[in-house]
């Protein structure tokens, strides 16, 4: 006799307490320690705690170069004017994506391009990028989704032909490997998100990497005005941060007009937390690739992680993809109402499309009496519904899992279970 689902009233496939299985970040008492001395002294916004935060965070990654913001936006946008985006000019990015990969570019007066995505990745797609190109394109930003490292390698191609820089958007993927190599260490500078919720959370803030020292020098350039007339240490010797002739005359002032230091209470606890990284996310990765192991060959349900070497790095933003023409077209909405019932919180879908959000296409933001996609353009580049056929089918193609950060086999295999019991017991839910 078949199993009954929870759903029919059948037993939850969960039953066990999963305590602090999904808690995060983990604090401790050397978190506490750190941000205590920086308040305590009233060092809450120098800059000293957050350029060793900096130093460790590039030579974790063997860069030259890194640097705190306040925000993961404000490292993409910060990277964006680096790179040379301004008025018409055109970005080239992913629209299954958080809003921060791409809507800086309208403050910058330049708009963006929005191309597919891979259906197995939920990355750009490096097919769909060369034909997008024109002579007002200056960057592509592929984003590593939920963890899953992009293509690299034929964007670097793309960029290379064309003379384009590339931004990586790390936010989901602190520590990832992209064929053995480290992303956001791939591209001419990659941007990370660093708040709290995210794999490496730090309370809030951003920070990019990079070794071009012009690209880092405009950065700090942009919005980070009390150290365009510092120095640094090189050897034994002071020598000033800005050396670009193009931004000498203007230190002292942010370019952009904005602030955007890393609060210290930040940097504090991201030192603390990245001494502890590697160790975490290696658990997090045993415990994730023991959960996918577990439904491998189940109908219906596909892994969203990458071939050997490349890796997810910290898995933030767990998702399954979902194929449901192996489940007799049973809709996504009615799978995940069953897993649901058996105790495991999953719900279909990602980010929704940003190409299909009225701000892309209608709003005019900075008055310019038409939307502010186009406001700068030589033509009307909104994609309206239809244009991106794979991006706008994700978000029933696939589905939350948990994000597990300790490796507990026992109850791993419980939340398992759920997955594969609805799976396999799909007829169950017919009309």
């Amino acid at each position: 006799m078949a199993e009954q689902l929870a759903i029919h009233g059948g037993p939850k496939a969960v039953q066990s307490d999963p305590g602090d299985l999904f808690a995060w970040p983990i604090i401790t008492q050397e978190d506490e320690d750190a941000v205590l001395e920086v308040l305590r002294r009233g060092g809450m916004s120098g800059i000293d705690v957050t350029q060793q935060f900096e130093k460790e965070y590039a030579e974790w990654h063997g860069m030259q170069y890194a640097l705190g913001c306040n925000t993961g936006t404000a490292a993409l946008q910060s990277a964006m004017w680096a790179c040379g985006v301004g008025v018409g000019d055109e970005i080239i990015a992913p629209s299954l994506t958080y809003w921060a990969t791409a809507l800086p570019a309208f403050s910058l007066q330049a708009t963006i391009v929005f191309a597919e995505v891979e259906p197995h990745s939920m990355c750009l797609d490096p097919n769909d990028i060369e034909h997008r190109i024109t002579e007002r394109t200056k960057a592509i930003v592929p984003v590593h989704y939920c963890g899953y490292p992009a293509d690299m390698d034929p964007i670097m191609a793309i960029a290379e032909k064309h003379g384009l820089k590339v931004i990586e958007d790390v936010s989901h993927a602190h520590g990832g490997l992209y064929q053995g190599q480290l992303v956001g260490t791939i591209g001419h500078v990659g941007c990370m998100s660093v708040m709290s919720g995210k794999s490496l959370a730090i309370g809030e803030g951003g920070i990019l990497v990079t070794n071009d020292r012009q690209i880092w020098e405009r950065c700090i350039a942009w919005g980070h005005y009390g150290r365009t007339r510092a120095t640094q240490w090189t050897g034994d010797q002071q020598e000033p941060i800005i050396t670009d002739p193009e931004l000498l005359p203007f230190t002292g002032l942010p370019q952009g007009g904005y602030k955007y230091r890393m609060h210290q209470l930040s940097s504090a606890v991201g030192r603390v937390q990245l001494r502890h990284y590697g160790a975490r996310m290696e658990e997090i990765q045993r415990a994730m690739n023991y959960f996918w192991d577990l439904l491998e060959g189940v109908p219906g349900v596909k892994a969203h992680r990458p071939e050997e070497g490349s890796t997810m790095g910290g898995w933030y933003a767990a998702h399954g993809l979902y194929v449901a023409e192996e489940l007799d077209w049973l809709p996504i909405e009615k799978y995940c109402e069953a897993v649901r019932a058996e105790g495991v919180s999953t719900s279909p879908g990602a980010n929704f499309p940003l190409h299909l959000h009225p701000l892309f296409n209608e709003a005019d933001i900075y008055r310019h009496g038409r939307p502010t996609r186009i406001a700068n353009s030589d033509r009307d580049l909104r994609q309206l519904e239809g244009s991106l056929p794979v991006t706008e089918s994700m978000p029933r193609r696939c589905y939350g899992i948990p994000w597990f950060k300790h490796y507990r086999p026992e109850i791993i295999e419980e939340y398992a279970l759920g997955f594969r019991k609805v799976a396999e017991y799909a007829d169950q839910l017919a009309d």
